[in-house]
């Protein structure tokens, strides 16, 4: 989409973000991308209604409110943490590259900021088309915060530019003449006042320039300003950059920040064309409902465990498709030994169907099998928060692997469960070497499954064992499971176990309520807010709706109360119980620290928090604008003891809790809140991921996050420790099996810091688009302690075509009249990417309701042909043309009935622009100026 389509779209609701973007404060990166992203997600959406004659109200630019309007109320919470992230990427770039002038296009460093945000589209763009939009919105958050600086960093606002600079966003085009290194752009500011220091000839001529920042700076060159800029208290003194508003040109803040959201806004609709609307929607989290992710064994002896699955698969998908809670994606990793994968991930119910039916189980080799490789490429194919579900009846031998697993849940916060069917013993086949099958013992002994017991009360999630007789009925959990709107209210493992009494708070939000149970010989009593109280085994009371036993699992469903509910558990044999339900209100958190940045800010910790030291911990409450968080208490994870912190609430839904130390055991987060809507009770949710405090900090800086196939890409990586010093085991692991090389360890001096590299390599073969997520494991002497740091790699080949298709017309025809009706009009197309292009890819009716054809020529041309006709009714059509690295055109063609009309015809050449446009009448010529002139009025107005 051309800039004037996209201001134009950003401008038909301004009144919805005027009110939060005139209030008198600054507006920082964050606030800057969080309203882009709301609005453009909130134009895609009304997009898609249209299209399917739907009624659309603009919502009020709030997550929640988005979500709603999007139908996608449950996705509230994906879409929060989303934003969230790419905030916290675009934040970053000021922690990590703060002194660097090309991310911020400091010292006129034009060229090489404009190569960031173009190289990291063509990311974007290659992931989005391969559905890594993890990888995608790591990559939008970092060039985000170099477009959004050249509005404030440079003087394009001074040189009266209410628009946009679009070429920043192409590799192609030219941005400005760029002033001369030994050409004057700035004078001394007089006092304080720096609002006319840069030099009229500089102005009037159009000549780009942006503050230095630093030490130094060339004769007679802008500053930056403010106080960590040295170079602003040498001539010429002042600076001009617009950060906020008390800066140099602060008095040019608000228009500086506005034509930053507007280009914000400009490149996600870029964004938004090469991947579809659709997939720019899963791109930011929005989706009816949660992915169902399976990880399952096809070894000989799975026959049985994979056709539950196929039952309990189709009974999902006919369930929930076309609901709220239909799955947002389907993924399937197989494994047995020594294969795993590959990894399935798809939106269409049949595709996921028909990946599900063609399992086979077949071979098996040894015993063992590739369990924990196939649930690293699952954790790191899912979305986060998902839910995964693995099926075995085997122990894993790829035990190596279990820190990084619990590392990738700890970080993705995703849940476990295990379906374990080898724990009660039966009789395994294998074939052998002479094609003869062999009976094989394959009782998994109880320290086997211990693995996935751990891995799943790490994750929050269950490891249920059962026979393959018992395994269909125990799969009704992932029915229960796939709800998006379902909630951890309390959870706690005993091991061993005791008898203990549990409380929890039930709001009036929650809805099917229900207990799970695992363990063997494990009794309890239910006690409601009322004080009737029942016991599990107990078949008549009014509180237990109904109950389910299978193997070592048991499900009590409960007659939902508000209040506060207590279990007694009474059983000395280890034990897990878990409470859930459904509501739409729940909360996101993050760990913070001080950065290594040079101001000391808050960064969220993405490994473990610091053990044994004070902390704090950020809460965003989801799916409702009325809860307040009274209470952020951090729970032992196998026993009682608590750590409470003090809450601040901080706006927008947001509450920082600050604890006075964290805890080195491993624990939860506990919150608890109050509705202010006038619904009485407290809310209660928990954290099923269970934490891990470290005594070692890992780190890795935000650095080329793009591995070009067959050269090495340098991760470097640093280690310190507040502890014990002595070598420190290294490991790396990436999901992709690259080849890969480190140092095995690192010499640590007691409260000492080390660095090392990680050499990761894509084979020359790997698809652009591909996504590797490398997990560095640091662990201390005597496996005392450990951390990690997961990072994400996006496979691009060098991108050389920068050049969008071109849309020729080989025909418009018309006999349209007055009775629009009754008359049609048609239209032929033909669209190229020329010699040196990467070929047409996609060909889609942005605008129009018609009918469209598309055909293909071969040939060094690569010519596509469209044709499409369409009621005289609806005389306007825009198809939208993305070639396979994702360039973007737009093309807009109309035919107008004249008040004494006759057949028309016509054979046009479009213009070979990005919004090429033709007409058969001066009207439709006349509604882009006026759009173009709605645009001017708008910025004027709010600048």
């Amino acid at each position: 989409m051309s800039w004037l389509a996209a201001l134009c779209l950003l401008l038909l609701h301004t009144e919805a973000f005027k009110v939060h973007l005139f209030r008198g404060d600054s507006l920082t990166h964050e606030k800057i991308t969080e309203r882009a992203i709301l609005n453009v997600t909130a134009q895609v959406c009304r997009a898609l209604a249209r299209a399917e004659g739907k009624d659309f109200t603009f919502p009020r630019l709030t997550a929640e409110s988005v979500a709603v309007a999007c139908e996608a109320p449950k996705s509230s919470k994906s879409f929060l943490q989303t934003i969230q992230l790419i905030r916290t990427k675009n934040k970053r770039v000021d922690l990590w590259y703060f002194y660097s002038p090309r991310y911020h296009f400091d010292n006129e460093n034009f060229s090489e900021g404009r190569r960031i945000i173009t190289e990291g589209l063509s990311v974007i763009k290659a992931s989005n088309k391969k559905n890594n939009f993890e990888a995608a919105r790591d990559k939008l958050g970092r060039i985000l915060h170099p477009l959004q600086d050249f509005y404030s960093h440079s003087n394009w606002v001074e040189m009266g530019n209410n628009l946009p600079n679009s070429n920043l966003i192409r590799s192609n085009a030219v941005i400005g003449e760029i002033a001369a290194k030994d050409r004057a752009t700035c004078r001394n500011c007089i006092g304080d006042d720096c609002t006319n220091n840069i030099l009229e000839d500089i102005l009037r001529d159009k000549i780009l320039t942006s503050g230095y920042f630093g030490l130094t700076k060339p004769t007679g060159k802008c500053s930056h300003g403010g106080k960590p800029d040295l170079a602003s208290l040498f001539e010429p003194k002042g600076g001009i950059n617009k950060d906020n508003l008390v800066a140099s040109h602060g008095h040019l803040h608000m228009k500086a920040a506005n034509l930053a959201i507007a280009a914000t806004s400009e490149l996600l609709e870029d964004i938004r064309g090469a991947a579809g609307d659709r997939p720019f929607l899963q791109m930011m989290g929005i989706s009816k409902g949660k992915a169902l992710c399976f990880v399952i064994d096809t070894t000989g002896s799975m026959i049985d465990d994979i056709a539950a699955v196929r039952t309990v698969t189709s009974s999902i998908i006919n369930s929930k498709v076309g609901t709220e809670d239909e799955p947002s994606v389907y993924i399937l990793v197989p494994f047995n030994d020594p294969e795993f994968g590959p990894l399935t991930r798809t939106t269409d119910p049949n595709v996921f169907k028909n990946a599900i039916n063609s399992l086979s189980a077949t071979g098996g080799g040894d015993f063992p099998e590739m369990a924990l490789s196939g649930l690293q490429l699952a954790l790191t194919g899912a979305p986060r928060n998902s839910e995964i579900f693995v099926f075995t009846d085997a122990p894993a031998k790829d035990q190596h692997l279990r820190s990084t697993v619990i590392a990738l849940i700890e970080q993705t916060k995703s849940v476990v469960n295990f379906m374990i069917t080898g724990i009660l013993g039966r009789r395994r086949r294998r074939q052998s070497g002479d094609g003869q099958q062999q009976q094989l013992s394959s009782r998994m002994l109880p320290s086997n499954a211990q693995l996935y017991r751990d891995l799943a009360q790490a994750s929050g999630g269950l490891a249920i064992e059962v026979s393959k007789s018992e395994l269909l009925v125990a799969t009704s959990i992932i029915t229960e499971s796939s709800s998006s709107s379902l909630v951890t209210i309390l959870q706690a493992a005993r091991s061993p176990g005791k008898a203990e009494n549990f409380t929890f708070m039930v709001d009036e939000s929650v809805r099917n309520l229900t207990v799970y149970i695992i363990g063997t010989f494990v009794t309890l009593t239910v006690i409601s807010p009322s004080g009737v109280s029942q016991g599990s085994a107990d078949t008549t009371g009014s509180l237990i709706t109904a109950s389910q036993s299978v193997g070592n699992f048991k499900t009590l469903k409960l007659k939902t109360q508000p209040g506060l509910w207590e279990i007694k558990m009474m059983s000395t044999n280890p034990y897990i119980v878990k409470v859930i339900g459904e509501s739409p209100i729940d909360f996101l958190f993050d760990f913070l620290e001080v950065s290594q940045g040079p101001f000391g800010d808050l960064d969220v910790v993405d490994n473990r928090p610091r053990a044994g030291v004070n902390g704090s911990l950020i809460v965003t409450v989801t799916g409702s604008d009325s809860t307040t968080v009274t209470e952020v208490i951090l729970v032992e994870s196998s026993g009682s003891r608590e750590v409470n912190g003090s809450v601040e609430a901080l706006g927008g839904g947001e509450f920082l809790a600050k604890f006075d130390r964290i805890p080195a055991e491993e624990f939860v987060v506990l919150v608890k809140g109050q509705n202010s809507n006038g619904s009485s009770g407290v809310l209660q949710r928990q954290s099923p991921t269970s934490i891990k405090a470290s005594n070692l900090i890992v780190t890795s800086p935000d650095s080329n996050s793009v591995l070009v196939p067959g050269i090495p890409l340098s991760v470097p990586f640093s280690v310190m420790t507040s502890g014990a010093g002595g070598n420190f085991r290294i490991q790396a692991t990436n999901d992709q099996g690259f080849t890969s090389s480190f140092p095995s360890s690192l010499l640590l001096e007691t409260g000492g810091s080390a660095n090392g590299t990680v050499n990761l390599t894509a084979p020359s073969t790997t698809l652009s688009g591909t996504d590797v997520t490398l997990t560095i494991e640091v662990e201390a002497p005597g496996s005392a302690d450990n951390n990690y740091v997961v990072l994400r790699f996006a496979v691009l080949k060098t991108v050389t075509d920068f050049t969008q298709p071109v849309c020729e017309v080989l025909s418009l025809q018309s006999n349209c009249s007055d009775i629009c009706s009754l008359s049609m009009w048609e239209l032929s197309v033909q669209v190229t990417d020329g010699a040196e292009g990467t070929g047409v890819d996609r060909v889609s009716l942005r605008q129009g309701n018609g009918t469209m054809n598309i055909s293909s020529t071969t040939g060094s041309e690569n010519i596509t042909l469209v044709s499409y006709s369409s009621s005289c009714c609806s005389p306007d059509v825009e198809l939208l043309v993305v070639d396979q690295v994702g360039n973007v055109a737009s093309c807009f063609y109309s035919v107008r009935i004249a008040a004494s009309s006759s057949p028309q015809s016509a054979t046009t050449n479009s213009p070979q622009s990005p919004a090429a446009v033709v007409s058969l009448s001066t009207r439709a010529v006349q509604s882009i100026v006026l759009c173009f002139s709605i645009t001017i009025l708008g910025l004027s107005l709010t600048f």
